[in-house]
């Protein structure tokens, strides 16, 4: 199948994780708190402890609360932009967003998958050093050299390498804009799509903070 058509199967997905999550809302409401509901919703798209196995859909699991807090206002206003994300939002209640943000941070993250061992190298090698030709920066030095990221860049250490070219791709293009200064923008701009697969490929090896 192709990756557009697995895309539009995934989003279809969720739609439908999402509407069978509202008709239940009502019957469970006077039994569930608040909490354990909007973690019903997120649950179909990243599982309950945060670590996805939809390869589009990122890993919460171990993301700094208030990089995820700043991800779930964005998707609020609108100035990030995702058409599951965009019929989940208005339904949580930005009172809640630190609880659900602690919450996923404090699940622990799962290793990556099997990857392509010959790509990886190459993408540790952009991610440790960076690409002086292009002008593109070490991935390390704002997303630490394990992964683990910091309250200002996320956690990408064993992301789906699928969801990080997504991004990265987004990016590049234009469609994500909701990093400070464009600094993503910049970046993603002076990589080649090869530069970008590899860097993801490598990024599912990265263990983060043990």
């Amino acid at each position: 199948m192709h990756s557009a058509s697995l895309n539009a199967y995934w989003q279809l997905a969720a739609i439908a994780v999402l509407v069978g999550s509202v008709l239940w809302l009502p019957v469970a409401q006077a039994q569930i708190p608040p909490l354990a509901e909007r973690l019903q919703l997120c649950s179909g798209c990243h599982n309950p402890d945060g670590n996805s196995v939809i390869p589009e859909n990122p890993k919460l699991s171990g993301l700094d609360p208030e990089y995820l807090v700043r991800q779930l206002q964005d998707f609020k206003t609108g100035n990030r932009k995702s058409p599951v994300m965009g019929g989940i939002i208005p339904l949580v209640d930005e009172k809640e967003f630190k609880a659900l943000a602690t919450f996923f941070h404090r699940q622990t993250p799962k290793a990556g998958g099997s990857v392509d061992a010959k790509l990886a190298a190459q993408g540790r090698e952009i991610y440790d050093e960076g690409i002086v030709g292009s002008a593109v920066p070490a991935c390390s030095g704002c997303h630490n050299e394990d992964g683990s990221g910091t309250e200002k860049y996320p956690r990408i250490a064993s992301q789906h390498s699928t969801y990080v070219v997504q991004q990265l791709l987004s990016f590049k293009n234009g469609g994500r804009a909701n990093d400070s200064k464009a600094v993503m923008r910049a970046v993603a701009k002076r990589m080649s799509e090869k530069d970008i697969r590899a860097v993801a490929e490598y990024v599912v090896t990265l263990k983060g903070a043990e």
